[in-house]
Order: structure tokens, then sequence, then C-alpha cells
């Protein structure tokens, strides 16, 4: 029998463990590291393809993400063939004037994750392709309603025999947390102005279904993104509204040979006879995909020195700035993006674009002064995309204009907060008490284990009317209207491009190259090229930030379990946990008045 080894011998044996490990995991660290930057050096060495006489140009609807073409570190962990909506657009507006780009293949519609604005912006410059006279046909094994929407600009809309068209209408469904709540014992104390009865962010957590105020607004702007794709499709496939109508009720696209008898395709055949008549009828000699097109027309010099600055500015608008692979509107990169662009001498104009749901009031506020600072020096226009609602209208709406799709979700002019109190889930179901001593009577009045005091509460029922004053007055000055008629719009309440045009919080209906097109004129020039911001970081700085020590937001245990959430789930396919993540990355990212949606569209 072996003698057992001493407490001493013990400790040593465990702590000589630990620093074996320690330097072990470094290493393997070390290792992921210049994986990493080899696979980012790789990638980014590559040349643009040559482009053949005579090639289709590959739209893979499934590789376009975004607004803008992912990079650096981004690119490395499995982005690398993904295309911005904004780089895939100027592709397909360059391919006009290409002779050697023969035609137009749109593919994987049914895998794409583009929402109706996005779409609405890539359909527009179809369109104007195949107005160009060049052939487009699209081919898909099965068609999302966006992305049907999308293909239905194509003169010919091929389908797999065994394929379907999802063709059904729209719905909005909203998440309510409250009965869960109730179960874990917490309280959602939600504190919002009296009148904003429209913003119902808040009330995923305080109900169990959709207030009457809710589903007006609900209702009316899913009707107006229908009305705009429907008659749209209408147009382009030769039927009318009404037979549509019947295709979505009766789910008549769900069989191939129903949605060829109802003209919703063209044909039922399979991508090789695609290829092949590509090649016969239209001289096709090679598919050329999106991606290496995109590289070849950003890697084409300009001639002109004079630049217009496009500002990036899509997801949750959160505080502070982001660090490592973090995505989203942080408050502090948007400012200095602002400042660096409207200080840069060779910058004759700013394009924002704004493609997010809301978020922090603070943040908010911050890039709101900064868009007025810039626009002392040069003209800002803002270019909205899917969402640019509560805190992304407020900063929008002090811009020289601002351009909207038909199908963008604005408004949402209002603003809420939420204090939880955990006392019974503490106290009932894990056994824990809380007590304590104050020198003032409400030192421990903002606590989350007990209801908030009376004076906490009426405090916070001023901060955010303040707070929604402040908002009216912001969106009243940029805007030329009056805080009464600002008012009677806003509310909270939620508004499309189509209908934000007729009630003064849009300028005008169009894409990015529309506000470029207007951000030029202002500006007083001709030709441009176009600088980017924010910038991006070098691949070496988002490690050591996504890995260091640094105290950082993303840093922490709900960010961890957000970027599981992104990387390792797809999230085309789980339409729940692509909300679970945006509703992480709000409370991790975030602190204080959020002025946010929470809505998710289905019928894709």
């Amino acid at each position: 029998m072996k003698k057992p080894l001493s407490f001493g011998m013990t400790m040593l044996a465990s702590a000589l463990g630990v620093v074996i490990v320690s330097i072990l995991g470094g290493l393997i660290m070390f290792i992921i590291m210049i994986a990493m930057v080899a696979a980012i050096g790789s990638s980014g060495n590559s040349s643009a393809t040559a482009v053949m006489k005579g090639s289709i140009l590959s739209v893979d609807l499934g590789r376009i993400s975004g607004d803008r073409t992912p990079g650096g570190l981004m690119a490395s962990l499995g982005e690398s063939k993904s295309t911005g909506l904004i780089d895939a657009e100027r592709a397909i507006l360059a391919a006009i004037d290409d002779d050697k780009i023969a035609g137009l293949l749109i593919s994987d519609p049914g895998t794409s994750t583009l929402s109706w604005g996005s779409m609405t912006e890539l359909r527009d410059a179809i369109s104007r392709f195949r107005s160009s006279g060049k052939p487009v046909v699209s081919y898909a094994t099965s068609y999302s309603q966006e992305g049907y929407y999308l293909c239905s600009a194509a003169d010919r809309v091929c389908l797999h025999p065994a394929g379907m068209v999802d063709f059904r209408g729209i719905g909005a469904e909203v998440m309510y947390y409250k009965d869960l709540f109730d179960k874990l014992g917490v309280e959602m104390q939600l504190i919002r102005p009296e009148s904003c009865t429209y913003k119902s962010a808040g009330e995923v957590y305080t109900m169990n279904h959709m207030s009457e105020a809710n589903r007006e607004q609900l209702r009316a702007y899913i009707a107006s993104i229908w009305s705009t794709a429907t008659e749209a499709i209408a147009t382009d496939r030769g039927v009318t509204s009404r037979q549509l109508a019947t295709v979505a009720d009766n789910l008549i696209g769900y069989l191939a040979s129903d949605a060829l008898s109802s003209h919703l395709v063209d044909t039922l055949c399979f991508e090789s006879d695609v290829r092949h008549m590509l090649k016969q009828t239209h001289g096709g000699k090679q598919l050329l995909p999106l991606d290496k097109y995109v590289a070849k027309v950003k890697s084409t010099p300009s001639t002109s020195k004079d630049k217009i600055a496009v500002i990036y500015a899509e997801g949750n608008v959160m505080d502070g700035r982001a660090r490592g692979i973090a995505t989203g509107v942080y408050g502090d990169d948007i400012v200095k993006a602002l400042r660096q662009a409207s200080d840069d001498k060779n910058v004759k104009a700013i394009v924002l674009r704004v493609n997010s749901p809301g978020g922090s009031a603070t943040a908010s506020e911050s890039m709101t002064h900064a868009v007025r600072q810039a626009r002392e020096k040069k003209p800002v226009v803002v270019s909205m995309g899917d969402l640019a609602a509560s805190a992304g209208y407020e900063m929008s709406c002090l811009a020289d204009a601002i351009v909207a799709q038909p199908t963008t979700i604005t408004g949402s002019i209002g603003v809420f907060g939420t204090i939880p109190n955990i006392s019974k889930l503490m106290r009932q179901k894990l056994g824990l008490a809380t007590d304590t001593v104050s020198t003032n009577r409400n030192a421990s009045g903002l606590t989350l284990f007990r209801p908030l005091s009376p004076t906490a509460k009426a405090m916070m029922e001023r901060n955010v009317e303040d707070f929604y004053k402040v908002f009216l007055n912001r969106v009243a000055e940029g805007r030329g209207m009056t805080t009464e008629a600002v008012h009677r719009i806003a509310r909270g309440r939620v508004w499309t491009g189509a209908d934000a045009i007729g009630i003064g919080l849009v300028d005008t209906l169009g894409g990015i190259g529309l506000a470029l097109d207007i951000a030029a004129q202002k500006a007083g020039i001709e030709t441009y090229s176009i600088k980017e911001f924010p910038k991006e970081k070098d691949p070496w700085t988002q490690l050591s930030e996504l890995f260091g020590d640094e105290p950082a937001d993303d840093i922490t245990l709900f960010s961890k379990m957000r970027m599981a959430v992104k990387w390792r789930v797809a999230s085309r396919d789980w339409k729940p946990l692509s909300q679970l993540d945006q509703d992480i990355q709000c409370i991790t990212g975030s602190n204080g008045l959020q002025a946010r949606l929470p809505y998710v569209v289905i019928g894709d």
C-alpha cells in the first residue's frame, strides 16, 4: 500500500498542475491567435479575379449579410466569402456598364437573412440592371417571401421541380417574458412616459399579450410592407394583387406545379438546366461569384480626390466602444467616426448609414450631438436600412436629408426604463435574504432586491418624461416641425418609410445610392470615391481585445453566451436564438434608459 502524499507535497503537486495547465492554455491560445492572423493574411492578400468576356455575375443571396462586408477577424471566423449589402449593390450597378458581364444569376434566396428593407435596396439595383437590357435569371430550390420579392424582378424565375415558394403574408410576433418571470419570482418594473402608449418594448416584461396600441401599429406597418411588396411583384410578374392574395391565403406556392400554374415562376428545372440555358441563350462562359467581382470593383482606383464618408451604424445602440469582434452601434465609435470624417479635408460630405432598432439613450444623445457638430462643417445625409427606429431615429433626425426605403421600419420616438425586482426569487426560490443599513432614506432605493421606493419611482418617471421631451425637441429641430406636431406622430409609434414620408419623418424614398447622390449635390461635387468608417482595427488589436485581460463589456459571461449564439448556431434557421442574441446584447451593452424595438417580423 502506497504511503499518501503529505499535505505539503499535495499542495506542491496541485500548484505545479495549475502552472502546467496555464502554460499549455497560453500556448494553445497563442497558436490559435497565430492561425487566425495567418488566415486573415492569406485572405487579405488574395487578388481580384480576372473577368472573362461573357461572364454571368452570380449573386448568392445566402452570402449577402449585413450592410458592410466583414473584414479582419470577422472574415477569418467563417465570413470570408460574405459580402455586405452596400458592396453587393455597388457591384451590380457597376456590372451594368461592364461589357464583360453578359447577365445576372440570382440564387439561394431561401437561405438569405436579409430583411425587407435590404431586399428592397438590392431589388432596385437588380431592376436597374435588367433595364439595361442584360438578362436576369433566378433559380432556387425554395424561395423565402423576401427572397421571392427580390427575385420577382428577374426576367425569368426558375424553381426546382420539388421546390416551393413560401408566400403566405407577413406576421409580426412578439415574445413575452412575464409568465416566465412570475414563475421565477421576478417582477419587472416598467417606467415610460404616460403618453407613450405605442412604446411597447418594455411590455414584453410586464404583459403576456399585445396591448391594443401595439397591435394597431404592428398591423399598420406590416400591411404597409406587404402592400409595397405585392404591388412590385404584381407589376413584374404580370398578375394582380388579388391573385397574389389568393396565392397567399391558400398557400398555393408550396407545391411547385401550383407555383408554375399561378405564374409565380416561369419554369420548373434543375440547376444544371439553368447553367446550360445561360450558356446557350446568353453566351455565359463562366459564373463569376459576386465576392470576386466586388474585389475587382473595390480595387479599381479612383481618379477623384474628393471623398464621401460612409459611416456604418448597424445593430443595437450601446454605450462605449466595440472591442474584439463585437458588433453593434457603439456610441463612442460613431462619435469618433463623425469627428474624423468632418475633420478630413478630402471628405466633402457624410452619409450616415443607419440600420438599428435603437438601444441606449445616452449613446443616442452622444451620437445625435456629434451629427449636429459634423453638420456644421459639411453636409450629412442619412440612409436608412431595414431599421432606423427609436435611438436609431434620434441619431438620424438632425441630418440635412433622410433617405429611407418604403419598407424601412422607423419612428418609434419614445423611451422607457426597466428595473427588475428579484426579491421573491432570492427569498422563495433560492432561500436568500438581504438586509440594509443606510445614511439616507433612498440609499437603497434603486436595488434589485426590493421594489422601487416611491421617491425612486417618481424620479425615474420624471427621468423618462424629461428625455421624451428632449427627444421631441431633437426631432422638431431637425425636421422643422413644432414639438406638438412631432408628439402627435411620436408616442413611441412605429412607421414604415412609405408612411413616414407623408408625416415628415423622412424626406425621400430610395437606397444608399440616392443618399450619396444627394450628399454629392449638397457638397457641390460630381465625382468622388467612398471612404468607410468606423475604421477597421488591425487583427492583432482585435485579438488582444478578444483574448486579453483588459476589462471590457464584451468579455463577460453574457457576452460570451452571445458569441456562442452568433457563431455556433445558424441564426437564419433559429429565429428565437437570433432574438435572444439581440436581447443579451442590449442587456449587457447598455445602461439606463432604453429606446429600442423588440419586434421580430415573421414571414421569411
